[in-house]
């Protein structure tokens, strides 16, 4: 690691410790030539899969696409942006876990509903009818007795009713 300062390329490691819930380590470096201290922190690399639309086309991967995703379909409603991040986190990750080189855009969406469905119905349903293309009436009410038969209709899927 050079140095920042004065680009002397021997550095010295003084403290390292776990940051970001373990997904990263922070250390503390002293320069050998002119005893500057800095920081640098270290993270794994983990390749995103390519993302196969539904018409064959490959496209990178997109967290910023993800993000959106989320946030229109939450729009408006009660959710703080701390939530959000976490949701995309676990999005992220459960995509790292299957291990694939390529994933489908309609499976992406599945894992983004399972997400949302825990942290907001009506975001829920807002965004499986834009990701499911709801055609009439009858498929928002299907939506809606599928959160009605998983018990976790407490309260927001009443404002169905």
């Amino acid at each position: 690691m050079y140095c920042p300062f004065c680009q002397h390329q021997e550095t010295k490691v003084i403290d390292s410790r776990l940051v970001d819930d373990g997904l990263q380590v922070r250390r503390r470096r002293t320069c050998m030539s002119c005893s500057e201290r800095f920081n640098t922190r270290e993270f794994s690399e983990q390749g995103m899969p390519r993302v196969i639309k539904n018409d064959g086309r490959q496209c990178a991967f997109s967290e910023d696409k993800v993000r959106s995703g989320l946030l229109k379909a939450l729009e408006k409603r009660p959710v703080d942006i701390a939530t959000v991040d976490l949701a995309i986190a676990g999005i992220l990750s459960h995509i790292r876990k299957l291990g694939e080189r390529e994933i489908t855009s309609q499976r992406i969406g599945e894992i983004a509903m399972d997400h949302l469905r825990d942290i907001d119905h009506v975001a829920y349903v807002r965004f499986a009818s834009v990701y499911r293309s709801f055609k009439d009436l009858s498929e928002f009410d299907n939506a809606i007795q599928v959160l009605k038969e998983l018990n976790l209709c407490k309260g927001s899927v009443d404002e169905f009713s």
